[in-house]
């Protein structure tokens, strides 16, 4: 089968919806399918293309059999609404004009961002091709949540528009149950509604001992490590965890390493200095082959969003990296996120934003032995049920079942 998969991520990109698409894409070229992919020039977040790209109207490459088309659109930092807005339609646009020339016999378009959706559904209408929506996060509801919108008749209207393509497409892809409950009770039939969750790649993320070059370049030997590693975004309240790590000062075995790159990063940095921060290091993101040598560092895996009674429906894609990597997991996200941690035993949970909580359950994780043994096994459990070529399999067997749709 000839697949179009529009999205606005993919490598170089290291976030996840990046990772999901080239790994899906690659096991799908593997299994003799032909995969055609529309991006854009790699940006993500800071708004400023990777080198050795450029932002061209139209330029291809080949990465493990995959053709990837890149289309020009108007860049911005992931951060503010309006320029982000031009991006997400300016990418749509091009996107659109790019896939009428790509001979396939479906296409997948991947929301967020939601105008990747439209691209993909009006493909599908002109050249009456059937169209897969893969939904990885409520939008625009998900924006509301972290304060970067308020409704109003522009948010009224995308969610029209979101529904719409809900009822149009052949089938929906979801990433956790929750979001299949939500789209029944919005009306859409669950009948075309699949759930494939997020993964591990686990011949990149698997266990191996503490990168002892790299922790003595950071000058971590002797500590014990609690990291985030991934996007500095609006949702992941991460200000939080620098004023836990300020109460953390005088236990001077505790230290905070946070990495990647995103909307809050400046405002982090600023925080850190402000509140004379010894036991947190900043660094910026690495490419993803590399990932793996900083996660080997923790002793303790951070997971965290802010409150918000959206985010109870989501699982943030670290959990499984980290599970693969077999480090305990320290989560402060409520709903199926924590149902699934909690499930495995793969770690502890704390309140989101309840500084009492997150110390009282870090100092439970790192202090009884037995307990953090068996957190260790947690994730071995739970990263043997998410292998990400196994959930790769899953999606095509739905994406040949829209197809195979197309004939009756």
């Amino acid at each position: 089968m000839r697949i179009l998969f529009l999205t606005d991520n993919f490598p170089p990109e290291v976030n996840a919806p990046a990772t999901r698409t080239y790994e899906h894409a690659r096991e799908w070229v593997k299994m003799g399918h032909e995969v055609t992919v529309i991006t854009c020039a790699p940006n993500f977040p800071r708004g400023k293309v990777f080198d050795g790209y450029k932002n061209r109207w139209h330029q291809e490459e080949t990465m493990d059999g995959i053709r990837v088309i890149r289309v020009w659109s108007f860049i911005a930092a992931n951060k503010g609404v309006a320029k982000r807005l031009i991006d997400f339609i300016s990418f749509s646009v091009t996107s659109f004009l790019a896939g009428l020339r790509v001979k396939t016999d479906l296409i997948v378009a991947t929301s967020p961002q939601f105008f990747t959706a439209l691209s993909g559904r009006a493909l599908s209408w002109f050249r009456r091709i059937p169209w897969v929506m893969e939904v990885r996060d409520l939008w625009p509801e998900s924006i509301k949540a972290v304060g970067a919108a308020k409704m109003g008749p522009f948010i009224r209207y995308f969610e029209w528009e979101e529904f719409r393509c809900y009822k149009s497409a052949r089938k929906i892809i979801v990433v956790t149950d929750s979001f299949r409950e939500r789209l029944i009770q919005r009306g859409i039939f669950k009948e075309k509604i699949e759930v494939v969750k997020n993964g591990c790649n686990r011949s990149l993320f698997h266990p191996i001992a503490k990168d002892q070059e790299l922790l003595h370049g950071l000058g971590l030997q002797g500590k014990t490590v609690i990291g985030y590693i991934g996007t500095l975004g609006m949702a992941h309240k991460l200000d939080f965890i620098l004023r836990c790590a300020k109460r953390l000062e005088t236990d001077t075995h505790y230290h905070f390493l946070i990495m990647g790159d995103g909307a809050r990063k400046d405002s982090l940095l600023k925080q850190k200095e402000e509140l004379g921060l010894q036991n947190v290091t900043i660094l910026p993101p690495v490419a993803k082959h590399l990932v793996s040598r900083y996660v080997s560092l923790l002793d303790v895996a951070l997971i965290n969003l802010r409150r918000s009674d959206t985010f109870l429906s989501v699982i943030p894609s670290k959990i499984f990296e980290n599970a693969g990597m077999e480090i305990p997991i320290l989560m402060g996200v409520q709903g199926e996120a924590q149902q699934l941690v909690e499930k495995y035993g793969a770690g502890r949970c704390f309140v989101p934003e309840d500084e009492d909580s997150f110390l009282q359950e870090l100092r439970t994780l790192t202090t009884d032995e037995a307990l953090y043994a068996s957190c260790k096994a947690g994730c071995r459990a739970l990263v043997a049920d998410f292998d990400r070529e196994v959930l790769a399999h899953k999606m095509m067997e739905y994406l040949l079942q829209a197809y195979e749709l197309r004939k009756r």
